[in-house]
């Protein structure tokens, strides 16, 4: 549960799995925008108090990425443990940016991802404001 008015950044965890990796037994380079996918997807229900299903299917909200962009530090091996920190280090009218910082069990710092997406409305796929309900949840999620 999301306390009211919190600057918390959320943190996540997830195991490296075996399907993750390349010929070199690291994290094979797109694995990290699909990591930091489905840690945006889990990050809904603590920042916001509504979980991204909810939010897709019956709200027909989305939150479309429209730009990218990534650094890799280190590598992520296979049986690690990404400790994910997810932050908002921007919320406009329309979009959110939103920032990641992977690090490992012992905690180096192995990536680091920045992502701005667009409200959209799912059912005709045009972009719309932010309903103030979560902007301002979004804006409570600084980093720490």
């Amino acid at each position: 549960m999301r306390v009211q008015g919190s600057t918390m950044a959320v943190v996540l965890r997830r195991r490296v799995d075996w399907p993750m990796l390349d010929v070199a037994s690291v994290v094979f380079y797109p694995q990290y925008f699909d990591l930091a996918h489905r840690f945006f997807e889990e990050s809904w229900e603590p920042i916001c108090g509504i979980d991204y299903p909810t939010l897709t299917g019956h709200r027909r909200l989305g939150f479309p990425a429209v730009r990218t962009e990534s650094d890799h530090v280190a590598p992520l091996r296979y049986g690690d443990e990404i400790v994910c920190t997810v932050w908002i280090e921007k919320v406009g009218t329309k979009s959110c940016t939103w920032r990641y910082r992977f690090e490992n069990q012992d905690g180096l710092l192995c990536w680091n991802g920045k992502v701005v997406t667009v409200c959209v409305d799912l059912d005709n796929f045009e972009s719309k404001s932010i309903p103030a309900e979560l902007a301002e949840s979004l804006r409570a999620c600084g980093e720490d």
